[in-house]
């Protein structure tokens, strides 16, 4: 195992050193393990916090900031948070107007965020609404999830969901766009290797050189199938397909497309990747209305990708255009 570390253990604690010194403009809760926005709680803001494992950089730290979340809670690599963490955040980023929590839909994330939810309702009162993430229509359960998994859409879902926030926006309004996000986007990935956990020391899974494993989750679950190696394009077809066939996504105002790394892969690869995408969707009659590359939700050192397609309106385009500052994400401000 080859990596930029110490002691494997100390590798969450002192990458959110790392965070806090080079994003002044964060508040870093080193003994909760959370990222705060500077200047939360915004009075008068619904409060957004997401979370879950680490090892999926930038997820979700680097999208705390304005327009985007209130904070993000730091589990171990590829573990929940405990509850106490989200209760703590749940209280902090309280600007009186409600907290959101944006859940992906893994068993321990679910329960641990319900658990918050209950103990902030009856210690402070604070509203607390969740929205689950379940976008990818690779498998319907896998090793951590009842259901489909939450993987790209979250990304989408934190920006727009935070612009409806940062408009003042109700906490049931800011959830039912969160919602409505979710339901019209959709996800599939591939792996061309696995990733290594640090404190494991070798790779999570075996995938020999020749072979792929298509419709992977982003912690190493297994995917549809293992198939040859096989070209871009085909690769490209393999995702896009099951998407397609999974709702309609002609007409209307089109589609954000999400072309994602997985931590492994060269922006040049995923530009590549986007390129057959981008014709895939052409031919099907689906106008892409935006777009975006690079690796937003990854798996530590896995060379992959993922696609996500996000059936758009012109509310939902609006509050994806909207200013963002975050580490990872920023624009129009």
């Amino acid at each position: 195992m080859k990596k930029l570390i110490n002691d494997p253990a100390d590798v969450v604690a002192e990458a959110l050193l790392g965070i806090a010194a080079a994003h002044p403009e964060l508040r870093v809760d080193h003994e909760n393990r959370i990222v705060y926005r500077g200047d939360a709680p915004v009075q008068g803001k619904v409060g957004l916090i997401s979370g879950g494992g680490s090892g999926h950089e930038p997820l979700h730290g680097g999208f705390v900031g304005q327009g985007m979340l209130d904070a993000a809670c730091a589990g171990e690599i590829f573990t929940s948070p405990v509850p106490d963490q989200m209760l703590e955040a749940t209280k902090q980023v309280d600007g009186g107007a409600g907290v959101l929590h944006i859940v992906k839909n893994y068993t321990g994330d679910v329960m641990n965020f319900e658990m918050a939810a209950e103990l902030a309702a009856a210690e402070t009162g604070v509203d607390v609404m969740s929205v689950v993430t379940n976008d990818d229509v690779a498998v319907q359960d896998s090793l951590y999830t009842a259901g489909r998994r939450g993987v790209g859409v979250t990304v989408l879902l934190e920006k727009i969901a935070g612009a409806a926030a940062e408009q003042g926006r109700s906490l049931p309004e800011v959830a039912d766009v969160a919602r409505r996000v979710n339901e019209n986007g959709r996800s599939m990935g591939m792996a061309l290797t696995s990733c290594t956990v640090p404190a494991a020391g070798q790779p999570t899974f075996d995938l020999p050189e020749t072979e792929i494993e298509i419709g992977i989750g982003i912690h190493g679950e297994p995917g549809r199938r293992r198939v040859p190696l096989v070209p871009a394009e085909q690769i490209a077809e393999y995702l896009v397909e099951p998407i397609l066939a999974d709702i309609d996504f002609s007409g209307g105002d089109g589609v954000i497309a999400f072309v994602n790394g997985m931590g492994g892969t060269p922006l040049l690869e995923l530009y590549l990747m986007y390129h057959e995408v981008a014709g895939i969707l052409d031919k099907a009659g689906v106008r892409v209305a935006r777009s975006l590359v690079g690796p937003y939700i990854t798996s530590l050192d896995m060379a992959g990708c993922s696609v996500t397609l996000l059936r758009v309106d012109d509310d939902l385009l609006g509050l994806w255009d909207a200013p963002v500052r975050t580490p990872a994400l920023r624009w129009g401000v």
